[in-house]
């Protein structure tokens, strides 16, 4: 009985793998990637607008419309100067992108689509009404972590990044800057801060 459980989750997992390779990847999705010899490097990441995922010690790499193979054996060749021998990268999709509505983008409710990446307490897609700011949209978040670089917070608008501090906010009560607008496909970034940032 103990082999039949064991087949049966090899085979489901065989079948999942399957299932993924042949898919092609578009922004939206989120992946999931392990590094077998630096589980620092394991995280679940968004494929933003432009088709990009950003990853720690390899940079941008294009997911949007390549297979995960493609994109796996990408970030494995990026990775490999920064290790002995190749790692050992498994690319997955931890949560696919939403569908559109069958009437299309008609048939949306009215909203702007805006991507929260780093240190948000709840990264990933938010819908806000038109007309948002944005630091409404850091309040609509919930915020950011203990680890925010609150100085270096990024807008992101197509190749443009617009940067902003909001410990000016904090300080002055003032909202200069963050009474910006956020547009459809925007990506607002929180990095890390420093060590004695």
């Amino acid at each position: 009985m103990k082999y039949v459980i064991a087949l049966l989750g090899f085979l489901m997992a065989v079948t999942s793998a399957s299932a993924q390779t042949g898919y092609t990847l578009k922004p939206g999705d989120v992946l999931r990637i392990e590094v077998l010899e630096d589980p620092s490097l394991n995280r679940e990441t968004l494929v933003l607008p432009d088709g990009t995922i950003a990853l720690p010690l390899v940079g941008l790499v294009q997911a949007g419309g390549r297979g995960l193979d493609a994109v796996q054996a990408e970030i494995t060749q990026k990775l490999t100067p920064n290790f002995a021998a190749a790692p050992t990268v498994y690319v997955g999709i931890a949560e696919l992108a939403a569908p559109k509505a069958a009437g299309g983008p008609a048939a949306e409710a009215p909203g702007v689509n805006i991507f929260l990446m780093g240190e948000f307490s709840n990264p990933g897609k938010l819908k806000v009404e038109p007309g948002t700011t944005l630091l409404q949209v850091l309040a609509q978040s919930g915020g950011m972590t203990n680890f925010a670089a609150k100085k270096r917070i990024q807008l992101r608008r197509g190749t443009s990044v617009y940067n902003f501090d909001y410990t000016q906010v904090e300080k002055a009560g003032t909202a200069a800057g963050f009474d910006t607008v956020v547009t459809e496909g925007d990506v607002i970034v929180i990095p890390t801060r420093r060590l004695f940032e």
